[in-house]
């Protein structure tokens, strides 16, 4: 499938979508932009590709009303291989807990990969079913902003991990390799005195069920950890709790990787 037999699809995917859902509290197309050059490139107005994914949300709710029914929204973003590549599809209801979500994210994910028919090379499908582990360290993490965004987005994505606030500011998420990779892609856009990946683990899974990710896991959801802060400004961590810490979650070779010496 060509590129702009690609792009085809996807347009006439959204007028189907917008036909069984025609009212805006329905279906909300979230990137108005993305749509015109997706539809200014299928109409051979342009060469270039489009440089936005389109992305909408859909609001779901039962018809019958009933306590086992639960109303929720399904956002969705199409990459710019779609169908060739799979959909990024993120599920959320505020009568689901935390937890909830993130298995009903995962196992959706591990869902599609399973039994969707899509043409990838072997490297994508490898990639599809690979658990990764990133280990991020910033100079700093004070603004509180980021600080929300990085609970937020590990949520989203249905990873786990930890983050430790202050100077210098640790990082760690685990999920899905194209969750990390989506996760990474959108923090390293924030404005940072200093940010990068310290060390990085990938484990390739047989089958990539959720079982078999979970087993994977080392922290079962992503929360924001503070170790005795002190200092001036109260910003410096206590390093000692954080190797104790690590050493409780089986990842006590980090933190030497992370600070150069072995911790105590």
């Amino acid at each position: 499938m060509t590129n702009r037999e690609e792009a085809e699809v996807q347009i006439s995917e959204l007028d189907l979508l917008a036909s069984m859902f025609p009212y805006e509290e329905e279906f909300t197309v979230t990137d108005q932009l993305a749509v015109a050059e997706l539809k200014h490139y299928v109409e051979n107005e342009s060469s270039e590709m489009p440089s936005s994914k389109v992305q909408f949300i859909l609001n779901v709710k039962p018809e019958v009303s009933n306590a086992s029914m639960v109303e929720f929204s399904m956002a969705c973003a199409l990459p710019l291989k779609y169908p060739t590549v799979l959909p990024e599809i993120t599920v959320r209801s505020s009568l689901l807990s935390r937890s909830q979500q993130i298995h009903l994210n995962s196992d959706l994910k591990t869902y599609l990969m399973q039994n969707c028919s899509v043409t990838t090379s072997n490297a994508m499908q490898s990639e599809d079913i690979t658990f990764t582990r990133l280990w991020i360290y910033s100079h700093h993490i004070y603004n509180k902003q980021k600080r929300k965004n990085i609970i937020d987005w590990a949520k989203e994505l249905s990873l786990s991990g930890f983050c430790m606030p202050g100077k210098p500011g640790v990082v760690c998420v685990e999920g899905l390799q194209s969750s990390c990779e989506e996760f990474w892609s959108r923090v390293r856009r924030l404005t940072w005195k200093r940010i990068l990946i310290r060390h990085r683990e990938d484990v390739s899974l047989e089958g990539g069920g959720h079982a078999e990710i979970q087993k994977q896991r080392k922290f079962s959801t992503l929360e924001e950890k503070c170790f005795d802060a002190h200092g001036a400004r109260g910003n410096h961590m206590d390093l000692g709790q954080l190797y104790h810490f690590l050493e409780e979650k089986g990842c006590a070779d980090i933190f030497q990787m992370y600070f150069g010496v072995e911790g105590h």
